[in-house]
């Protein structure tokens, strides 16, 4: 006995596939036995006592039937529960079709006795999904197809190569049979196209989210507060448009949305250092119960041991630039362009003040209006997700800093702030179409030296995407990709231009990464990623309003 017990978890393990392959068998069986000729001897003892109408309907519901089985094969290998309940109701009904359409006994002893071996087995199969939700591939579909052509072409053969001269009474129950065999196949081949062309026009199913959803902010606020590991970027937790799994504690937090059937983590887990691991296990281990794609997005360094602990796989996406406040000066070669335009603005009047709480609820339309002169010159509209948008709940809960020129207000860019100190970065940086060429120069050093004046240790500047990819003849293939767009991409996004921009602080540049369980399902994580910041293809897809007057040319960083 302790030897069965020590044998369990392996039985388990491996039984979803197992499962899989017998209930594939299953149904490749029926199928055959649908398009091929019946016992003789069998038949007819059967007919003296069974009305034909049955017969027939047995025949070709059993097709049918091996058909779903076929279909149910690749639930029973994702783990679905919904499933296994369905395959044993399928094994259940098949079974007594069996012997209703020939006394196939053989059929009815394989399908009962795989019936029975499943049911033990139900652990084996823990996501709570329902068949709706399946995600039914191409490569499904087209096993499907193969299994019911091949099916076909086994009847051709069958009834070419039979032989009945020698009982002429028997050949009229063999032309019988090949009806019916034709029908049942026909039925199989048109249930598998309708079911094809459904998911071909259907959306892809949704999972349900089991965890804390729209919480009214106050313990991410309270973990944010006191985050002992937090980037700037955590602040995105207060966007409105994710979804949490906190800690047992209630002092750490992981944040993620769900787009179809991916669900993307923004970062690593908010909070205590400790509990970061236990957080994203929880995650892939909630997102595989659901039938889920999980991927985590906008990881650094010191985020990749406990990312491949959970055995995914991992792509660079670009480097971030940070600017160590102890040692920033503006003196230097390097920063003479923004030392003029800093010095030029602030002797031709313009002011920086950091408004925050009260002034800031004042100051709302002021800033609204001016983010919304900013969105008529750039295309896609407010984003999310990765990026903030001008949502006024949100912009009041950080400080934001605003540039004056000649006693008006200019610009403006809203501060992400961080418990520790470590560092802190800008969200949006917005600026009205009559604002001073080179607006943005001023603005950066103004926050580096408000930052250093607060305490902070770094300034970040966000993400140049695509930057610092290898391209070498080993390298992984999206990373030449990556690096081919970062070189000749120009006409998509200003990529070269934002890491010069960002350049010219002479910052530190840190590697940011993605990560996802397989190393094909990167790329549609980072299409998931692009989606999820624009609002989906119509945000992808809007074009900036044309205005009366162009806006000032100036060189700014893309946000």
């Amino acid at each position: 006995m302790r030897f069965l017990r020590d044998l369990r978890p392996a039985a388990f393990a491996v039984a979803p596939w197992t499962a899989a392959i017998l209930t594939l068998a299953a149904g490749v069986m029926l199928l055959a036995s649908g398009a091929t000729p019946s016992e003789p001897v069998r038949f007819m003892r059967l007919i003296q006592v069974t009305p034909v109408y049955l017969i027939e309907a047995a025949h070709f519901l059993s097709s049918i039937l091996g058909l779903a089985l076929i279909l149910l094969s690749f639930g029973l290998r994702a783990r679905l529960d919904a499933a296994w309940y369905a395959t044993l109701g399928v094994l259940l009904i098949a079974a007594s079709l069996a012997l209703l359409k020939g006394f196939n006994w053989e059929e009815t002893a394989a399908l009962v006795t795989l019936m029975m071996a499943l049911i033990p087995f139900h652990g084996a199969f823990p996501r709570t999904s329902t068949l709706t939700r399946m995600e039914i591939t191409p490569g499904w579909l087209f096993s499907a197809l193969c299994a019911v052509v091949g099916a076909g072409l086994l009847g051709l053969w069958t009834f070419q190569h039979s032989d009945y001269t020698d009982r002429p009474w028997w050949r009229v129950m063999a032309d019988a049979d090949a009806e019916r065999a034709v029908r049942a196949w026909a039925g199989a081949a048109i249930v598998l196209f309708a079911f094809g062309v459904w998911r071909l026009f259907s959306s892809a199913a949704t999972p349900p989210v089991v965890g804390e959803s729209d919480p009214d902010f106050e313990r991410v606020r309270a973990i944010l507060a006191k985050a002992e590991v937090a980037e700037p970027g955590s602040n995105l937790a207060l966007l409105g448009d994710k979804r949490f799994l906190f800690s047992a504690s209630g002092e750490s937090f992981l944040m993620f949305a769900v787009r179809g059937r991916a669900w993307v983590a923004l970062g690593a887990p908010v909070g205590k250092r400790e509990e970061r691991s236990e957080l994203l296990w929880r995650f892939r281990e909630l997102a595989d119960s659901h039938a889920a794609r999980p991927g985590v997005h906008g990881l650094n360094a010191d985020d990749l041991p406990e990312i491949v602990d959970l055995g995914f796989a991992i792509q660079k996406v670009g480097e971030t630039a940070a600017v160590p406040l102890e040692t920033f000066s503006m003196e230097g070669r390097k920063r003479g362009a923004a030392r003029r335009n800093w010095r030029k603005l602030g002797e031709g009047g313009a002011s920086f003040e950091v408004v925050e709480g009260e002034a800031l609820t004042a100051l709302m339309p002021t800033l609204q209006a001016i983010s919304d002169e900013w969105l008529a010159h750039h295309a896609g509209g407010e984003k999310g997700f990765s990026m903030g948008g001008f949502w006024p709940r949100y912009v009041q809960e950080f400080p934001v800093a605003v540039v004056r020129a000649e006693g008006r207000v200019v610009a403006f860019a809203t501060i992400w702030t961080t418990a520790s100190r470590a560092a802190f970065s800008m969200d949006l940086m917005r600026y009205a179409n009559d604002a001073p060429s080179n607006i943005m120069d001023f603005l950066f050093v103004e926050l580096i030296e408000w930052g250093r004046g607060q305490g902070y240790e770094a300034f970040e500047f966000g993400i140049a995407p695509l930057a610092g990819l290898e391209d070498r003849p080993l390298a992984p293939i999206m990373s030449r990709v990556g690096n081919l767009l970062f070189e000749r991409g120009e006409d998509i996004y200003n990529f070269q231009g934002v890491r010069r921009y960002k350049g010219k602080y002479d910052p530190l540049w840190q590697p940011r990464y993605c990560a996802a369980p397989h190393k094909w399902s990167i790329p549609w994580l980072m299409a998931d990623v692009g989606l999820l910041s624009s609002g989906g293809v119509s945000g992808l897809s809007k074009r900036p309003k044309k205005a009366e007057e162009p806006p000032p040319a100036a060189e700014v960083p893309a946000t």
